[in-house]
């Protein structure tokens, strides 16, 4: 049994691996913000936690964890001339900021396994270029360097890994496939023709935290239905 820590494990992508993990034995510990979800197996522990405090209480958790997982994120779409410094500011501090808050606070319990994993998200957009992207590419192309530079930092013994989604089917997504002609169209955009579910992305989010991926780290992963590299 190994234990991990998912910060916004109380919807989305968070939710479907706490509930993967738990299933599969492990002791999950998860954190909600605004919407407390009741745990849906006995293993999982909810926990509030707001990033952006300035200090960050992590005592719920054990003395050894074996995987951080950080989810909290959102999905902005608007004209680079209609965002402000602002914007780009509040983006940053929930996306890096508070991932990098929490990293710090959590690492002493991932250095006492001997073998713990740290998963981030970033999107297929940083990589690809859309419209209306400047704001969510900005932060998640920092995660990206985060990635590469704690998994080189923390080698040997704690691996960083990153997976970078195209659109999902989260709640943080809703406005972008809220009826059927919006579902369908960026379906087809994709060249497996449909958009990615939270299953998809807590598989591989799974995988990289167990150690069927030992041999694996500072990489940005893509789990995007091939928009990324394929045109068809």
């Amino acid at each position: 049994m190994a234990n991990y820590f998912i910060i916004g494990g109380s919807s989305g992508i968070g939710k479907r691996l706490s509930s993967q993990l738990a299933e599969a034995g492990h002791q999950v510990f998860s954190t909600y913000f605004k919407n407390r979800a009741e745990p849906e197996h006995p293993s999982i522990s909810c926990h509030y936690l707001n990033v952006l405090d300035e200090n960050i209480d992590l005592d719920f958790l054990p003395e050894t964890l074996n995987g951080l997982i950080y989810c909290p994120g959102s999905i902005n779409l608007r004209p680079f001339a209609r965002l402000n410094p602002a914007d780009f500011t509040t983006d940053f501090n929930l996306q890096v900021v508070g991932a990098i808050k929490v990293i710090q606070a959590a690492l002493p319990k991932l250095k006492a396994s001997s073998n713990s994993s740290i998963v981030l998200f970033s999107t297929v957009a940083v990589q690809s270029g859309f419209n209306y992207h400047s704001l969510v590419s900005t932060s998640k192309g920092a995660i990206e360097g985060l990635t590469k530079a704690l998994a080189a930092e923390f080698a040997p013994t704690i691996r960083v890994n990153c997976i970078a989604p195209s659109l999902t089917d989260t709640p943080l997504a809703a406005n972008f496939i809220n009826t059927t002609t919006k579902l369908e169209t960026n379906a087809q955009r994709h060249p497996l023709k449909r958009i990615g579910t939270t299953e998809d992305i807590a598989n591989m989010a799974e995988f990289l935290l167990s150690e069927k991926s030992g041999w694996i780290t500072g990489q940005i992963l893509h789990v995007d239905g091939g928009i990324s590299t394929l045109k068809i």
